[in-house]
């Protein structure tokens, strides 16, 4: 899953990145209300970590501006603040959770799932192509009974291929939404991914399969429409 995180403090902000990075989370990472603004506008994330005391834009305005633009993404508020009003004021602007600095690690993470599950249930549990199914909430896929998990970023690669069946997806646009934007990691790890996939979905006897475009990126096709 691929998390916005907005929050000022710089320390705070690196901490919180190395932890969610390290529960398998893809982060952007920024700093002020109008950088998660801008961020928001041209990249879609499963769920925002906002913090609501930032400069340009606090948190507040940031999350009505984009529940006025019917952006729906989950949305869990971080402050120091702890009055009862702060919290109403944050729920009603359409948060849809609230925690209050200081907080435990694990607290954070119960909380992110808590949201992003909610989400989830919002759109289709598993989705299908061709024999192939995907289940969302056990990170699994499948063909028949015969199921395999799949890791992080084998999951959210396979689930882009699934929800776009016959788009291309330029390398690019994994790299942005699977590794992030400030990822130093080298592009070619995109190949090693749907290498990894491709053994799999064999594995599995799929009749789909991952069909790279040259100097474009990938898709996922019927087999029988591969030439």
């Amino acid at each position: 899953m691929k998390l916005l995180l907005a929050e000022d403090e710089i320390e705070l902000n690196q901490a919180l990145a190395a932890v969610l990075k390290h529960n398998n989370y893809t982060v952007d990472c920024v700093y002020d209300g109008q950088e998660a603004l801008d961020y928001l506008e041209c990249e879609e994330y499963d769920g925002v970590i906002l913090d609501i005391m930032m400069p340009k834009k606090n948190g507040l305005e940031v999350l009505r501006a984009i529940r006025a633009k019917k952006n729906q993404v989950p949305v869990l508020l971080l402050t120091a603040k702890s009055q009862i009003d702060d919290k109403v004021e944050g729920l009603d602007a359409g948060a849809d959770d609230y925690l209050a600095k200081p907080f435990v690690m694990k607290e954070l993470l119960a909380r992110i799932r808590a949201i992003t599950r909610r989400q989830s249930a919002l759109t289709d549990s598993v989705l299908t192509f061709g024999n192939v199914s995907l289940d969302r909430a056990q990170f699994e896929m499948g063909v028949g009974e015969v199921k395999i998990r799949l890791a992080n970023k084998d999951f959210q690669m396979m689930e882009m291929l699934m929800t776009n069946p016959g788009q291309v997806i330029s390398t690019e646009r994994f790299m942005e939404k699977i590794w992030g934007y400030d990822s130093d990691t080298e592009i070619n790890v995109v190949w090693v991914y749907i290498s990894n996939l491709r053994k799999k979905l064999a594995s599995l006897d799929a009749d789909v399969e991952i069909k790279a475009v040259r100097n474009q990126g990938y898709s996922l096709v019927k087999k029988d429409t591969v030439k």
